[in-house]
């Protein structure tokens, strides 16, 4: 399914198998995921469903959100999130709906989305690999800084694109391929391997990947392709 869940990056820790290997997994908190509409072919022109996650106090909506969440009985959220569905996709999904760490299996391949964790401000001689000022003759406390950036008379300004230095991380990223090796109902918890974007305490989207869907159905359509290649045998007199 296309359904994704809206999680919240507790942490990280480690399981043992049955063979004594520990794996290491990032364990996700699924958040209150409330269905708000269900749109279709005919009313909207194309169909999806749109979730709220989490939880937010009335009288901080605007009255155009506090109406939109009361038209559908659904508890406000922080946000509201829209995913695609295909034609046969989520047929028995209805408004008011919550979708639970259930929702995905133990050995599923995910994707998951995040914002990375912010590094701060990153000077221009580190992020770029310029060379730097002189670590002595009265440089004092700035040695990595840029210096001078404009030209001489002619052209007299500084030319659009110039690298410089900037804000690394905080951006939205995606980690592919990722394997839910334990679900706990009860808790709603996810157990994925390996390391998602972001900072404990991250919101982060939990959708199936979409490059195992693709690979699975390549192999449904390989099959049926060489049987169809496949000359007629002669009966036998």
């Amino acid at each position: 399914m296309s359904v994704a869940l809206i999680g919240r990056k507790a942490g990280m820790t480690r399981i043992f198998t049955d063979a004594g290997e520990t794996v290491p997994v990032t364990v996700i908190e699924v958040l209150p995921n409330r269905i708000t509409q269900v749109k279709s072919v005919d009313k909207d022109g194309y169909r999806a469903i749109q979730v709220s996650f989490g939880k937010k106090r009335p009288q901080l909506l605007s009255k155009a959100a506090a109406g939109h969440y009361a038209k559908a009985n659904v508890e406000p959220g922080k946000a509201l999130v829209e995913f695609r569905l295909t034609e046969k996709e989520g047929t028995d999904l209805t408004v008011g709906t919550e979708l639970k760490a259930g929702l995905f299996e133990a050995g599923a391949i995910v994707d998951v989305t995040g914002t990375t964790i912010g590094k701060g401000f990153a000077g221009t001689m580190k992020r770029h690999n310029f060379a730097g000022h002189h670590a002595s003759h009265g440089v004092s406390v700035s040695h990595r800084t840029p210096g001078s950036i404009g030209q001489r008379q002619t052209p007299g300004r500084v030319f659009k694109g110039k690298r410089m230095s900037g804000h690394m991380g905080v951006i939205r990223r995606t980690t592919e391929n990722l394997k839910v090796v334990e679900i706990d109902v009860e808790r709603n918890l996810l157990l994925i391997r390996g390391a998602v974007p972001g900072a404990e305490g991250g919101q982060v989207i939990v959708r199936p990947s979409v490059k195992a869907a693709a690979q699975k159905n390549r192999k449904k359509i390989a099959p049926a392709k060489q049987q169809a290649a496949k000359p007629a045998t002669p009966a036998k007199k």
